[in-house]
């Protein structure tokens, strides 16, 4: 089921296979966006699903949210 822009997630790891599910994880945002990694590193996020290359905390956001880092979401190490 698709909720479009309305749907709530309670988990990075939610957002992650919501992304992979809808088959945007590859996809581009319309613009990069700066992480700051939980390692303490910051990294350009370019697409739906990115991962940290230094620890590989993969980090992911729906299409209706990545215009803002704030709602970017970690999911995981090496998920």
């Amino acid at each position: 089921m698709h909720d479009g822009c309305s749907g709530s997630f309670e988990s990075g790891k939610e957002v992650l296979m919501k992304v992979r599910m809808m088959g945007f994880s590859t996809g581009y945002m319309p613009m990069p966006l700066a992480v700051n990694c939980e390692c303490g590193i910051e990294f350009q996020m370019e697409t739906f699903e990115g991962k940290c290359p230094e620890c590989g905390m993969t980090y992911a956001v729906t299409p209706c949210h990545a215009f803002d880092p704030a709602n970017i979401m970690a999911a995981g190490k090496d998920v």
